[in-house]
């Protein structure tokens, strides 16, 4: 019965894509003004690429957004760019996955390129207990995503790379599909430390666990997040 829902799935759902478009600084909603808006809302298949940064055909945003230290910031995904309303899905069709944030610092975050180290500061993947997934609470919360920045990070700019994976057809190699946008911040306050990350491409590979999975196999009861550890502050 599960193997015939996933291949329904799979025929209904093939331009269910979405991108992260908004987002909101300590309440306050910054829209798309420091947002690196992809080229469209197609995912990225491949993850040797450079396109696996910051999404396909990105561009600087038109300013950075000034967050400080210990601040929430929200992340808000849609289907089709401008479209907020919450009766569609984030991210339609059955594209269960993980929801991860991570930040880069860098001299001036509106030219760096991510190829800069990043540290994860937020993940939520698969319950199995409820089996819900990270980007169903998306779709349950219009979109958005809560995330605090570490309070003890160092002042000066940052990439904030705001990502899902669809792993509806992950069980083939390259069917996974990422979903993800960096935004363009300013961090304010805050400590000294500049946590060690990891380096896009090279961070996660097609043969992870967490990349090439099953989801649909009766075998399928916990899920590995690719990545490194959330950095604890």
């Amino acid at each position: 019965m599960r193997t015939a829902f996933a291949i329904s799935a799979f025929a209904a759902t093939a331009a269910a894509h979405a991108t992260f478009q908004e987002l909101w600084v300590a309440g306050a909603d910054e829209e798309s003004t420091c947002a690196r808006l992809p080229g469209n809302n197609n995912p990225v298949t491949s993850v040797s690429t450079n396109d696996i940064r910051c999404n396909a055909g990105s561009k600087a945003a038109a300013s950075k957004c000034s967050v400080a230290a210990g601040d929430v910031v929200t992340v808000e995904m849609h289907q089709q760019p401008g479209d907020r309303d919450c009766t569609r899905e984030a991210l339609g069709g059955n594209h269960f996955g993980p929801v991860m944030v991570y930040l880069s610092k860098v001299d001036d975050a509106a030219t760096a390129d991510g190829s800069s180290s990043w540290f994860k500061i937020f993940e939520l993947g698969y319950d199995s207990s409820t089996k819900v997934w990270g980007n169903d609470l998306l779709n349950k919360n219009c979109g958005k995503q809560d995330v605090t920045i570490p309070s003890d990070i160092a002042p000066g700019d940052y990439l904030l790379r705001a990502e899902t994976i669809a792993l509806h057809t992950a069980s083939q190699a390259g069917g996974a599909q990422f979903y993800m946008t960096c935004y363009q911040l300013t961090v304010t306050g805050g400590g000294s430390a500049n946590p060690t990350g990891v380096k896009f491409p090279g961070a996660y590979s097609a043969s992870d666990p967490g990349i090439k999975v099953d989801i649909w196999g009766n075998g399928f009861t916990e899920y590995k997040i690719p990545g490194p550890a959330v950095y604890s502050g």
